[in-house]
């Protein structure tokens, strides 16, 4: 037993176990431990069930009723039924409790089935069966008995069934593959190792005669980190102890790969195991669009409560007259007379609560949902987002978001596998000043055509000879690449070729295989890990073989990986690579100089850069290095933090030999996306981890960055050159010097000369940005708020050397600032969750880094490109479409209600209503319902095609343009004008004696024919025609559904009241609405006065719409008029910049004040471009002296710094 074991040991007995709370301990086959060791105390675990429904059979009914009802409008008309139900009310309870039932009942069944399936999916999984070791033998149970501590046996191409630790597998070396794509997307193999003192327990019977006891962390959701240890009883008293760590753990969801099977014991199980604990919800995300919902409702509250309160009031300042206390057929009994006046006045009060509650549209939740979830369906059928490499369709996660999707202003997007393929080529390797190319070097001979390079055979000396061969097997070595040999699918052997078995490298590191694959091409080959050794061939095709003894795993923070090998010869090497900040500060000799230039130049070519240096060790000095790795290796307690001094101890005094460029291409029209977001006035930020010139690079490809955009760094290098405080004071200046106080989010842009201005912040300034100035310093400043100035005035902005939390900071920063725009956050990998989750919407990519964002977004998606039309046509749809959604529904119910406000003035305030309890109960369930549910489906007020070509358009949707406060009053007045017009309109026209007695001057008659409930029934006709008929004005986009549903409602509406006054129900105890609607409509007046209300009620809106467009149109209404004039075609002929509107025009009715950034991206060029409709370019939006616009942006081809003018002038 070594030192450190002993030191564990005393800790324990002297602490008494206070320091291990959080430990659990395993016994493996629940074997006890030989007497005299330890205690044996058994513990209790879950089982190995997985649960991810909500609900059970009987706790469904009381927790689905808890939850809907924690909604404010659920509980709202909740207590409005039960108020109905104890007082006496003018309506029936039916009229709130029906919709407040169909509403709760539509709710319960998507909710009960969307647990149906997961209860399904559950069992599948629980019932699974697995392979369990008991008394030597194997026996088959289902995987919801398995219990911590039994030993599973897994064969290859299963899925661990919970978390294992590796005791054994089939291949002698110890190891296994795994493929974890099912956690984090990864589907490369990965390799795990077996405990080395059970590696060799084969057999079933063998394992079962293991006597060992695992201690180990409790379980945490953390998929990548894992600490323990194993302490094994063999024939001797002491046990054996042994660390544990993630490599040696399989987690529950991940699948067996090239191995035929292995042995493991299962620590964590059922909702414990890592996979489950990671099921965890997000944090709810609420859109704009609700957010504005929401304010409107306590806007109609206050009116509702104004409405009832005035009610009251004036029924007892008009019943203080004591011959108009209550008609003669209303008597109170002698109780209401006796009951106090506050009660009187409170119970009345509710009794107005309850008549005008319908102005609360409680269905419009409903009809919310039901948009959401079926439009979500769109972005999931879309043929053109539809990737046949990857043969994946776009996921939708949330479908609450979708209209946030058309208020983005911000996008802050990875680089690595966002913007680039993550598909990684070496392009050059550089040893001592010397650059080989690996495309043109083949097995170490110089290829055609490849002269005038620096090759092998040009390094100078033996002794340069050395140092390239030492830096290429260094590559072949400092990785953690697996060799497979060949492949079988279904009975086919792959990775043959002319008899000869041939390998190809798989790794969870796109840059490794590059780099492997590379040194195959100059001549070293790695062949494989066997029996502890890695095998090379090298030039001379001569085998070497070196003892891998250590592997200093590679993390974020450290950003290297070291390998410790010896060589045959006996020499210990350590060999590192890494970042050449983490390589330089640690080398003592070598060509540190030559290096340093050629990897910035690289950089600044786009290329991902790394460093290579090695050190000798003694015999001595390598066992040093294993007492500080066991030692770390063993403490439960914080040991990444000792694992990390111990790396920091022995990474350094490093001789440098050389370095890699890798190459990254750039996403196949990611340069065209990122235009067409600025152009819609969206500003984009990269968020990186890479160095700043390969960032910067890659955001001069992807014109990100422009010819003429100015560079201003706010970086480590310049802040150690200038006090922070002068540096962004600086910075303020010179972006502030053009505009003066206006920002550019505010500046015109009417001159072609505005300086484009682009910021680089790296990871370490920003942190010192962030910081909390400390009090009493005058100076300090507030750093924050200068450097958000700084960014609302740059056109975009590169933040590199990125940790992930701080790409959670700059997007939490931006969105809480005082504008609080919409944020997106779109990455492809585990280190771009954070920021996904933050902003206000989350677009995962499915690439090469796994699905881990995939699986933590809103939305996900398989390229960048996609986000364009995601944006500019779903996003434009969405917000169009739940806005008119938002806005009618109030707008029809203040004309549903609003005349019955009105008249409680002509009925004494009796509370009497002015519609049939048939028609208040189904107004908004079935008469006006499916049209606005069908058009927030369907409308398309622009042509698909316009939008994703004209991305400007997305500025007329900005800044939740279209449910302000202004546009909400508009239609809350005309919903408040048509009700008038109803009400009063029906009223005149009823009293005048000629119009209403259908040709018979009787007055006894007139009374008989046209009652009470004729009126009412008159009005909501009118009602109902009017609110229809404006949807179908507002209708752009028109098909068979549209005109089905529409005159389908119509037509409903009118049979329904035929056969509901044209039959004695049996089931009521009224006939008031008996042969009241075919009377209503036998009268000829009546359907004059309907036509003529309906025509004078519509007219308003008509008229100001018809000015509107006429004097003062929008861009969109611009090209809504061509489009129709074109018939559809308009792309096809009409030129869409001279339909934009000229951007010096005030009175913009959207309220889009700003004109964004992009603008100003004007080419130096003083000649002027004419461009007709171009569609395989870019639109030029400044071409037309008679649409005077700002200049446009230079055009660029792909790769970094190239610049090609526009092309000659074309013409239709």
């Amino acid at each position: 037993m070594d030192f450190s074991t002993i030191r564990n040991l005393v800790t324990r007995c002297c602490t008494g176990e206070e320091s291990w709370v959080d430990s659990r301990t395993v016994y493996i086959g629940h074997k006890e431990p030989p007497p005299g060791t330890e205690a044996y105390i058994p513990q209790r675990f879950p089982d190995n069930r997985i649960v991810s429904s909500k609900y059970t059979f009987w706790n469904f009914i009381p927790k689905n009723l808890f939850e809907q009802f924690r909604r404010i409008a659920n509980f709202y008309f909740l207590i409005i039924f039960l108020v109905q139900l104890i007082i006496d009310t003018p309506t029936s309870p039916t009229t709130s409790g029906l919709p407040l039932f169909f509403v709760i009942t539509v709710t319960a069944i998507k909710q009960g089935y969307e647990d149906w399936i997961r209860h399904k999916a559950d069992n599948a999984i629980n019932q699974c069966p697995v392979h369990v070791i008991q008394h030597g033998e194997v026996i088959r149970k289902q995987s919801q008995k398995l219990r911590v501590g039994d030993i599973v046996q897994v064969k290859e191409d299963e899925t661990f069934p919970c978390d294992l630790i590796l005791l054994s597998t089939c291949r002698e070396d110890g190891t296994c593959f795994v493929t974890t794509a099912s956690l984090d997307g990864e589907s490369s193999h990965k390799t795990y190792y077996a405990v080395q003192d059970t590696k060799a327990f084969n057999t079933a019977e063998e394992v079962d005669t293991l006597h060992a006891i695992i201690e180990c962390e409790q379980p945490q959701p953390d998929l990548y980190k894992f600490v323990g240890r194993i302490n094994i009883y063999l024939d001797r008293d002491e046990p054996i102890a042994r660390p544990l760590g993630s490599e040696n753990l399989l987690l529950r969801g991940a699948t067996l790969k090239n191995t035929e099977c292995i042995y493991a014991v299962a620590i964590y199980t059922g909702m414990e195991t890592k996979m489950a604990l990671n099921y965890q919800s997000k944090s709810q995300k609420r859109s704009a669009v609700e957010k504005s919902m929401n304010a409107y409702l306590i806007v109609y509250l206050c009116i509702l409560i104004s409405k009832a309160l005035i009610n009251t009031v004036l029924k007892y300042a008009w019943q203080a007259d004591l011959n108009r206390d209550e008609p003669w057929y209303n008597q109170k009994t002698e109780t209401e007379r006796q009951r106090h006046v506050l009660i009187r006045a409170f119970t009345d009060f509710l009794a107005f609560m309850v008549l005008f509650n319908y102005i609360i549209p409680v269905s419009m939740y409903v009809t919310v949902e039901m948009q959401k979830f079926l439009g979500s369906y769109f972005i999931l059928w879309d043929d053109d987002m539809f990737d046949e490499e990857l043969g994946e369709r776009p996921l939708v996660n949330t479908s609450d978001l979708n209209e946030e999707l058309g208020q983005v202003e911000y996008v802050f997007t990875d680089k690595t596998g966002t913007l680039t393929e993550n598909n990684m080529e070496l392009r050059e390797c550089c040893v001592d000043g010397h650059v080989y190319v690996p495309h043109a070097i083949c097995n170490g001979q110089v290829l055609p055509g490849a002269a005038g390079m620096d090759m092998i055979d040009s390094s100078p000396g033996v002794d340069g000879k050395e140092r390239e061969e030492l830096f290429f097997r260094a590559l072949c070595l400092c990785h953690t690449v697996q060799v497979k040999e060949e492949e079988t699918v279904d009975g086919i052997k792959k990775g043959i070729h002319q008899g000869k078995s041939t390998s190809f490298y798989i790794s969870s590191s796109p840059d490794e295989v590059a780099l492997v694959e590379g040194m195959k091409r100059l001549g070293f080959t790695y062949m494989r890990l066997k029996d502890s050794h890695m095998e090379i061939l090298n030039r001379e095709d001569e085998m070497e073989r070196f003892e891998l003894l250590e592997v200093l795993n590679f993390d974020s923070v450290r950003r290297r990986m070291s390998v410790i090998v010896r060589s045959n010869t006996g020499e210990y090497y350590l060999f590192c690579k890494g970042a050449d900040s983490s390589i330089f500060p640690r080398v003592v000799s070598g060509k540190v100089e030559q290096v340093r230039a050629r990897v910035e130049h690289n950089a600044v070519e786009g290329l991902r850069t790394l460093c290579v240096a090695y050190k000798k060790l003694t015999h001595i000095e390598y066992e040093e290095v294993c007492r500080l790795l066991t030692s770390a290796k063993l403490a439960l307690q914080e040991r990444d933090k000792k694992l990390s001094e111990a790396y920091d101890v022995i990474e350094k005094d490093f001789i440098l030999l050389g370095a890699t460029a890798v190459e990254d291409r750039l996403q196949d029209k990611a340069a065209d996306t990122i235009e067409s977001l600025h152009k819609a006035g969206i500003k984009v930020w990269v968020l990186t981890g890479d160095k700043m010139e390969t960032a910067a690079a890659t955001c001069y490809a992807s014109k990100l960055f422009h010819r003429n955009t100015q560079i201003l760094e706010l970086t480590t290098k310049r802040t150690e050159e200038q006090n922070l405080h002068d540096v962004l004071f600086d910075l303020s200046r010179t972006v502030l010097r053009q505009h003066g106080n206006m920002t550019r989010d505010t500046f015109s842009g009417l001159s072609g000369d505005c300086q484009d201005y682009g910021l680089i912040i790296d990871g370490a300034t920003l942190s010192a940005v962030l910081k909390p100035t400390q009090e009493g310093t005058s100076s300090g400043g507030n750093y924050k708020e200068i450097f958000l100035e700084i960014c609302r005035n740059c056109s975009a902005v590169l933040c590199c050397r990125m940790a992930p939390l701080q790409k959670a900071q700059i997007v939490k920063m931006i969105k809480t600032s005082k504008e609080h725009p919409i944020t997106l956050a779109i990455g492809d990998g585990a280190n771009d969750v954070s920021m996904i989750l933050e902003a206000h919407v989350g677009i995962g990519i499915m690439g090469k880094e796994g699905r881990q964002a995939a699986r933590n977004s809103d939305y996900a998606i398989t390229k960048f490109k996609h986000l364009k039309k995601m944006l500019l046509v779903h996003g434009h749809y969405y917000y169009i479409r739940i806005a008119e959604l938002v806005q009618y529904f109030f707008y029809k119910n203040v004309c549903f209600i609003f005349p019955q406000f009105l008249y409680q003035f002509f009925c004494g305030f009796s509370q009497q209503p002015l519609y049939d309890t048939a028609y208040l109960t189904l107004y908004n369930i079935s008469f006006t319902s499916l049209p606005i549910l069908l058009y927030s489906l369907m409308e398309q007020h622009i042509n698909m095609d316009i939008l994703k070509r004209d991305p400007s358009l997305y500025r007329d949707i900005a800044k939740n343009s279209l449910l302000r406060w202004p546009i909400f009053v508009y239609w809350t007045f005309l919903g408040v004008f048509d009700a008038m017009v109803f009400f009063f309109g029906a009223f005149f026209l009823f009293d005048n004696t000629t119009f209403t007695s259908n040709g018979q001057l009787m007055a006894t008659n007139t009374q008989m024919m046209f009652g009470n409930w004729t009126f009412g029934t008159l009005v909501f006709t009118v009602l109902v025609f009017t609110v229809t008929l404006k949807l179908a004005l507002d209708t752009h986009y028109w098909t068979w559904i549209n005109h089905f549903v529409i005159w389908g409602s119509l037509l409903f509406y009118v049979i329904f009241s035929l056969l509901w006054g044209g039959i004695i129900w049996p089931f009521l105890n009224y006939q008031r609405m008996y042969y009241v609607f075919m009377q209503m409509l036998s009268s000829g007046p009546a359907w004059l006065s309907i036509i003529l209300l309906i025509i004078v009620s519509l007219l308003p809106d008509v008229v100001k719409k018809v000015l509107c467009r006429a004097l003062w149109p929008t861009t969109t209404e611009r090209i809504q008029n061509a489009d129709r004039l074109y018939k559809g075609h308009l792309s096809e002929f009409s030129p869409l910049s001279s339909l934009h509107a000229p951007p010096a025009r005030k009175h913009d009715r959207q309220g889009n004040e700003s004109l964004n950034h992009a603008h100003c991206r004007s080419d130096s060029s003083p000649s002027k471009k004419l461009m007709c409709t171009y569609w395989g370019g870019r639109p030029d939006y400044c071409t037309f002296n008679s649409f005077p616009r700002i200049g446009e942006n230079p055009r660029f081809s792909g790769a970094a710094y190239a610049y090609s003018a526009p092309g000659p002038e074309t013409s239709v």
